[in-house]
């Protein structure tokens, strides 16, 4: 199985990746979702990493929203923790893209807990 490849929210809100490197994977979410246009690439997550900070460019694309809402459920649900395939994913190296393919099942098998962000469905107001 690849080794997975998560975001962490920090306590300040910032939102970084995190690469385990002991084996040990902590408890983490994971994001199904509908994919749309804007979405953030592993590339822009990468430039935040550069920074340190997440960039206005990052932030104003469509695909930002899924994002926090990971994150901010994740919080809600006690966990720092989490996985979205559109950012989590050098989809340039094809051995790794392959190797998470290949991954996914078990990723969403060992997910804590699992969200749906369907950018085409809302929610009543109420």
């Amino acid at each position: 199985m690849a080794l997975i490849r998560l975001l962490q929210r920090k306590p300040d809100g910032d939102i970084v990746f995190r690469e385990p490197t002991s084996g040990h994977i902590p408890a983490y979410a994971i994001l199904s979702h509908t994919w749309g246009n804007e979405e953030v690439t592993f590339q822009d997550m990468e430039a935040n990493a550069d920074t340190s900070k997440t960039t206005s460019k990052t932030v104003s694309k469509a695909g930002w929203k899924k994002i926090q809402f990971c994150a901010d459920q994740a919080a809600a649900d006690g966990l720092q923790y989490f996985w979205i395939d559109t950012c989590c994913i050098d989809k340039r190296n094809a051995v790794e893209l392959g190797a998470a393919i290949n991954s996914m099942f078990r990723w969403y098998q060992n997910a804590a807990r699992c969200y749906v962000y369907l950018s085409d469905v809302s929610k009543p107001d109420g």
